[in-house]
Order: structure tokens, then C-alpha cells, then sequence
């Protein structure tokens, strides 16, 4: 266990945390702004989802520059992403604020390239983020916090921010998807 691998375990504990206070209703209080609400729980909650994601570069920055790269890492470090994500939407789906749909999209090319990689890991080879890759997350992440803050404090102007960036995110997922097959097939004709 080094600096690292605590780091991404930290994200894997965080996203219970991240769930409880999205999903459940704590009367902290709201913040208003230009008429519009939003309660603590759902800024908690998104302090806590961007915090996490925070760490997920965090931890692989530590490992490279200090040279900790580890398999254990290896795993965790990809297993933490999904779980973070996956929880998140999940929980959205559940207070109806994203199609369920939209959701399986986006977890089911978050495992078919985690797929993909575990096929590349078995033949020797490692599959390296894109940049496309980065600005799926970095879409992705931005959409959920908009979606878990219920577009505070867009809807005060009526502005459908957390509609716009979830549609920029699927097609950044969707993309970038297609992407990491077409430059790698060669690891899917190799392991047949």
C-alpha cells in the first residue's frame, strides 16, 4: 500500500458518501440565488463527487512522478473511476433527473473498454488514456455535478446547462468509445 493506491481507495470509500448525500434528503438548509434553491445536501454532495474526481488524476500524477506504479493501482485506480461514475448516475436515475437510458450508455462503454483493456493486459500490452478519453471524464464530470445540483443556478435564467452538458458527455462517451476500439482492434484480433 503506498500514497497512491491510499488515494484511490479513498475515492472508492468516497462514493457511498457522494450516494447518501444525493439520495438522501438532509435538512441542512438551501442556498438561494436569483430565487432558486438548492439544498446543502445536493452542494455536499457535489463538493464531495468533485473531490473525488479530483483524485482520480491526483493519485496517477503521485504514482508516475515517484515512480509507485503498482498492478494493484493498476486496477483500483480504473475500478474507482467506474464505480464513482456508475453510483452517481445510478443515483440520478433514481431521483429522475437523467434518463435511465442515458445511463446505460454511458456505464456500458465505461466496461466494454475496461474490457478492452483487460484483453490488452492479458496479451501484454497496456492501453493508454486519449485525450479523447480525458475529455470524455471532464464532460462527464462536469455533467453530473450540473445534474446533481439540479442546474443550480442555470435554472434561475432558464438555461438548460445540465441538459446541454449531459448531451456533450454522451457524445464525448460515444466518441471516445468508438475511438479506443478503432485504434486498438488489433488486441481484439490478437486474442482470438
Amino acid at each position: 500500500m503506498n500514497l497512491p493506491n491510499a488515494i484511490t481507495l479513498a475515492r472508492i470509500f468516497l462514493v457511498p458518501v457522494v450516494m447518501l448525500f444525493i439520495l438522501v434528503r438532509f435538512d441542512f438548509g438551501a442556498l438561494t440565488i436569483g430565487g432558486m434553491s438548492t439544498s446543502v445536501s445536493e452542494l455536499i454532495a457535489a463538493g464531495v463527487f468533485i473531490v473525488a474526481a479530483i483524485t482520480d488524476g491526483l493519485d496517477g500524477y503521485i504514482a508516475r512522478k515517484r515512480k509507485l506504479v503498482t498492478n494493484l493501482g493498476k486496477f483500483l485506480d480504473p475500478l474507482a473511476d467506474k464505480l464513482l461514475v456508475s453510483a452517481a448516475l445510478i443515483s440520478l436515475v433514481e431521483l429522475q433527473r437523467l434518463d435511465a437510458w442515458v445511463a446505460v450508455v454511458i456505464i456500458s462503454r465505461e466496461f466494454a473498454v475496461t474490457g478492452l483493456r483487460l484483453v490488452a493486459a492479458a496479451e501484454g500490452r497496456v492501453i493508454a488514456a486519449s485525450s479523447l478519453g480525458k475529455a470524455k471524464t471532464w464532460t462527464q464530470i462536469v455533467a453530473i455535478v450540473a445534474l446533481i445540483m439540479n442546474n443550480f443556478p442555470f435554472r434561475s435564467i432558464g438555461f438548460p446547462f445540465d441538459t446541454l452538458v449531459i448531451w456533450v458527455a454522451m457524445a464525448m462517451t460515444i466518441l471516445s468509445g468508438i475511438d479506443y476500439f478503432v485504434k486498438n482492434k488489433h488486441v481484439i484480433q490478437l486474442s482470438r
